[in-house]
């Protein structure tokens, strides 16, 4: 029996791609160097999908592939899938959710201290010789019993919050509405009283066309010259020019992000700054996580073709 013919769209770690080419007939597209080319010749045969969050899937490459039945997505955002092309043929969406929320709440909290206590220039004071020569680090700010709030209270955005909570630090939240499960949390509706009354705001919101640059000048603004903003959902969330402007006039206090519009890519004038983190969006990026991530895309992929139910779908 023929195995089911994939367009895999961008690299996987080794210990998937060994597994992905044993079950599937695998045509890689990233390797591609026409890929326009290689998207006619391969097309037809396609009838899976492996792709990653911020690859994802465009109405063209779904255009170029007629057989095409499901699309199985390595990482919990899917916005760069078109998920309207998708849902017009009856192809199914797979997302791997659950498996990387900790890890991606571990590493949002954990920008939240390297940037508020100064962590990367302190080591630079001691490797550089400033300790010695110029005496201690200039002071930071605490982190433990001040105002975080959570912009987005999903899976991630509950993880973080409770993390929080051990900092014994005041949690708000925003969503659409107020969570039963969040009851010993604050619910502030309105992003931009939520920034207001924060020193820590954490994006945590999935990406979609409603959430595109809801963190703008105006939550931006109300978060502050002392404020703190962590990014570790989709750089889509947020209007990136907005967020240099404020950092670089001093309208906002600081910022830890781990994903940037155009990635690897990034806007230079981020690199001349001193007042934000930067991380090559590496939140769910731990050996046990990438791993548990890979099987959870082929469970999809092999649930599918098998005619089950697949484990997590998002169409």
């Amino acid at each position: 029996m023929s195995k089911p013919h994939l367009l895999q769209v961008g690299p996987y770690p080794e210990w998937d791609q060994i597994p992905l080419d044993e079950a599937f007939t695998v045509h890689r597209y990233f390797e591609a160097a026409d890929k326009a080319a290689f998207l006619a010749e391969v097309g037809p045969q396609i009838r899976g999908i492996a792709t990653r969050g911020e690859l994802g899937a465009n109405a063209d490459m779904i255009a170029a592939c007629p057989n095409l039945e499901v699309i199985s997505v390595y990482g919990v955002g899917y916005d760069a899938v078109d998920l309207n092309a998708a849902k017009a043929r009856g192809i199914r969406v797979t997302n791997t959710p659950d498996v990387l929320t900790n890890d991606v709440a571990d590493l949002g909290v954990a920008m939240m201290l390297v940037q508020s206590r100064g962590m990367i220039g302190a080591e630079t004071w001691v490797k550089d010789g400033s300790w010695a020569a110029k005496g201690l680090y200039p002071l930071k700010r605490r982190v433990w019993g001040r105002k975080a709030g959570v912009l987005g209270l999903g899976r991630i955005g509950y993880e973080v919050a409770k993390r929080l909570a051990g900092f014994d630090m005041e949690i708000a939240y925003s969503d659409v509405s107020a969570k039963d499960y969040a009851s010993q949390w604050e619910f502030i509706q309105d992003p931009v009283a939520l920034a207001a009354r924060s020193d820590f705001l954490f994006v945590t919101l999935a990406a979609s066309a409603a959430t595109r640059h809801i963190v703008g000048p105006k939550v931006i603004e109300a978060l502050g010259p002392e404020g703190m903003l962590i990014n570790i959902s989709r750089a889509s969330n947020i209007d990136e020019e907005a967020l240099l402007d404020a950092l670089e006039s001093g309208k906002l206090g600081s910022a830890a992000l781990d994903v940037f519009e155009g990635e690897p890519k990034l806007n230079p004038r981020f690199l001349k700054l001193d007042n934000v983190l930067l991380q090559p969006h590496h939140a769910s990026g731990t050996i046990e996580t990438r791993k548990a991530m890979g099987q959870l895309l082929r469970d999809n992929l092999t649930a599918h073709f098998a005619g089950k139910p697949l484990p997590t779908p998002v169409l």
